[in-house]
């Protein structure tokens, strides 16, 4: 009996054993399982380097081995899969599963700066400084055209204006910009120089006008031309029209507020109509304007019946106002017979005055 109960325990140790080895060697197997190499049919790479860990999948330790120069900037190249076999194999790195491609494409990511948005980042960085204007009103010209700028994709980090340069006498910029690198890599910097002038909005002669001729809405146009051209006085076309040449403009010419005054109301050698007005009275002659006169001018006029120069201001076009002190030299004294025209053609009114004035 005793025999049989070592001989049974034995027998269920050993059964306990077998089976203990056996779950052993299962979980050895199933944690030395390495999954095979697979051969990717895109790949993008950020940096100037191809490594095996960007062409295939499960490269384990060889991922970070160099194999391939990336492509340019923001370009795709593509490469032979049987080249690329050659090339792991050559690195030990084997069995990897081509899933029956016959090429694949590799592209360089790339992060892009447009020409506009770099000529935008100077304007800003320029605004306002020696002397200029808001970045809006800026003209840039560069001594290399701007072109889009393509940097590595890492570089992730806003244009920083680490260096502004710029010189009012001849309006020369220098301007550099900083941009990080999220990877930790040095900030790359971009340097951009030329000139830089203010543009402001002026109004343009569209034909030649002569002295003293009356600018019309369709005389003039309004266009964005540098400042040091047109000066602090530049014109608006709202108040241009309707104002007179104070000389001899030449089309094209940017008009400034010096180059024009306000229209002649009377003409040299005009025939007028002299107003006398006081309280209760309104009186009208004829006359000839002896200068030229805008409104609020005195100037000189003649009474054509009786041939007297007198002084009146001007109040509107072909009228001239005559105060008593203008028509005679007692300034009491009412116009005379001789100065407010008789017979006809001269018009006569009364306004309310119970008695009219006496001629003497």
């Amino acid at each position: 009996m005793i025999a049989r109960a070592l001989l049974l325990a034995t027998a269920l140790i050993a059964i306990s054993s077998a089976a203990a080895v056996a779950q052993t060697q299962e979980t050895f197997a199933n944690r030395t399982v390495i999954a095979a190499p697979v051969l990717r049919a895109n790949v993008q790479v950020s940096g100037d380097l191809v490594r095996i860990g960007d062409v295939i999948d499960n490269a384990g330790s060889a991922a970070q081995i160099a194999i391939y120069r990336a492509p340019d900037l923001g370009t795709t190249g593509s490469l032979p899969v049987a080249q690329v076999l050659n090339t792991l194999r050559g690195h030990h790195v084997i069995g990897v599963d081509a899933r029956d491609l016959k090429e694949i494409s590799v592209t360089r990511l790339a992060r892009t700066l447009e020409g506009r948005d770099i000529e935008q980042q100077i304007a800003r960085a320029l605004e306002r400084r020696n002397g200029l204007g808001d970045a809006a009103n800026l003209s840039l010209t560069f001594d290399r055209d701007p072109s889009d700028v393509r940097l590595d994709a890492g570089f992730t980090g806003a244009m920083q204006a680490a260096i502004v340069r710029y010189d009012n006498r001849n309006g020369r910029f220098d301007v550099t910009f900083e941009i990080s690198n999220e990877n930790g890599a040095a900030a790359a910097k971009l340097r951009f120089t030329g000139t830089a002038i203010e543009i402001v909005e002026a109004t343009v002669l569209a034909r030649n006008v002569e002295r003293n001729e009356i600018l019309k809405s369709s005389d003039v146009v309004v266009e964005r031309r540098p400042k040091a051209e047109v000066g602090a006085d530049a014109a608006a076309r709202d108040r241009a029209v309707g104002m007179q040449a104070r000389r001899q403009l030449r089309a094209g010419q940017a008009i400034r507020t010096a180059d024009l005054v306000k229209p002649d109301l009377v003409q040299r050698d005009q025939n007028v109509m002299l107003v006398y007005e006081a309280p209760g009275i309104y009186l009208t002659m004829r006359g000839k304007a002896l200068d030229n006169g805008t409104e609020g001018d005195v100037v000189n006029v003649m009474n054509v019946q009786s041939k007297r120069t007198l002084s009146g201001t001007v109040i509107g076009r072909g009228q001239i106002s005559i105060s008593p002190v203008s028509i005679t030299p007692a300034a009491s004294r009412l116009p005379q017979t001789s100065d407010v025209t008789q017979p006809a053609p001269v018009a006569v009114a009364i306004v309310s005055s119970p008695v009219a004035p006496k001629a003497e």
